[in-house]
């Protein structure tokens, strides 16, 4: 029996700058890590870029003020009110700042007890406790504030009402129905993600004179900053305190490039993506993670598609629960080489993950690769697509 399974690597690499060529830092980067960790590159190894670096080599940033002068123009000098945002210090304030300082008057409309993404400054229980019904109230800060006392996040203890009033410098609501923002202005700022274009339609529907999501923010230039096309501002990360990082661009002739470079250089077909934020559920604090707008904005063919996997535990304790040994192995594996091609709707494939194949690896990339100091910005991925037959 091959005893080894699916492997996922960190791989380290130099701080990247603007202009380097990162598809030589990244094949360089990871044949080294084979050479040193004394494995091979095989067919079928995947690696995985986050897409912090690519956009970093592309030096696709954006300051403050240049988001502003993009909503200016979109708005003029209106007030406008920003709903649903996420809370977020390292995605979203300085967003704030530039939306705040691009119009006539800002009010913000937070969402509670969570944000789309999971992050909660109270919990369900105290809204039961308190007798609040989170689909039909609507608070102000002051008498949110008066109802729940503290409200600060679990994890990074900040009050995000207190800390969006003062970056923002805005009024801030609670309320989750994005149409009550309305009765304060007709011009309005989405900020949510994957939820966006229904929002927007629905404030459209309810009578909004105009209104904006943030992946229609930079989505060109503004006097000389980065943008993206498809994204906008959605998937930026603050990069200095008056400066955010964009979403990269053109990733998919990023993931062709390295591919062929590594042809190049080992022989091998590698599979290669941009990851940004993986989705998964913390179970304490709820966030389940993926505030970016994809789990992957460009990868390699070869990644297409969802897994189509028998589950071997229900196999184990039925179709083969008679066989011990040597022979429930063979069985086993006669089994998955003779799989149906679909396995949807099969009994034999219940509890797999039904998840495509980019999101999964995305997750498994970001959770290796952490947010913090581990400087792991490649993941090599070996062994991926190998089964127990094999």
């Amino acid at each position: 029996m091959d005893y080894q399974g699916t492997i996922s690597r960190g791989v380290r690499a130099p701080i990247i700058r603007r202009g380097d060529d990162l598809v030589k830092i990244t094949a360089d980067c990871v044949t080294e890590a084979a050479k040193q960790g004394g494995f091979q590159i095989q067919d079928k190894d995947v690696i995985a870029v986050t897409e912090a670096v690519l956009a970093r080599a592309q030096g696709n940033y954006a300051t403050v003020e240049q988001i502003a002068k993009d909503v200016s123009n979109k708005f003029g000098d209106e007030t406008v009110g920003l709903v649903l945002p996420i809370f977020s210090r390292n995605r979203f304030s300085m967003v704030l700042k530039g939306i705040s300082k691009g119009v006539k008057k800002l009010i913000v409309q937070l969402s509670y007890p969570s944000d789309e993404v999971g992050n909660s400054f109270v919990t369900p229980e105290q809204l039961y406790e308190k007798n609040v019904n989170p689909y039909v109230d609507v608070f102000t800060a002051a008498e949110f504030r008066k109802t729940f006392g503290d409200v600060k996040h679990i994890f990074t203890g900040v009050d995000y009402i207190d800390y969006y009033e003062k970056t923002g410098n805005c009024e801030v609501i609670l309320a989750n129905d994005p149409c009550e923002i309305l009765k304060h202005t007709k011009y309005v700022i989405n900020a949510d993600i994957h939820t966006r274009k229904r929002t927007k339609a629905r404030l459209l529907r309810a009578g909004a004179e105009k209104v904006v999501s943030l992946d229609e923010i930079l989505t060109k230039s503004v006097d000389g900053s980065g943008y993206n096309e498809n994204y906008g501002v959605l998937g930026s990360n603050l990069a200095t305190e008056n400066s955010v990082k964009l979403f990269p661009r053109d990733a998919q002739s990023f993931v062709d490039a390295l591919q062929a470079e590594m042809k190049k250089r080992t022989g091998k077909v590698v599979e290669c993506m941009v990851y940004g934020d993986g989705a998964f559920k913390d179970p304490v604090g709820g966030i389940w993670e993926l505030a970016d707008p994809v789990c992957s904005p460009a990868f390699t063919s070869g990644l297409n598609g969802k897994p189509n996997e028998i589950k071997l535990k229900y196999l184990a304790d039925n179709d083969l629960a008679s066989l011990n040994g040597e022979e429930a192995i063979e069985a086993m594996k006669d089994m998955i080489k003779h799989k149906e091609s679909d396995l949807t709707n099969n009994m034999k494939s219940q509890g797999t993950t039904p998840r495509r194949i980019t999101d999964l690896l995305a997750s498994l990339s970001d959770l290796t690769s952490g947010s913090g100091d581990k400087g792991t910005p490649f993941i090599l991925i070996q062994n991926y697509f190998k089964n127990y037959s094999m």
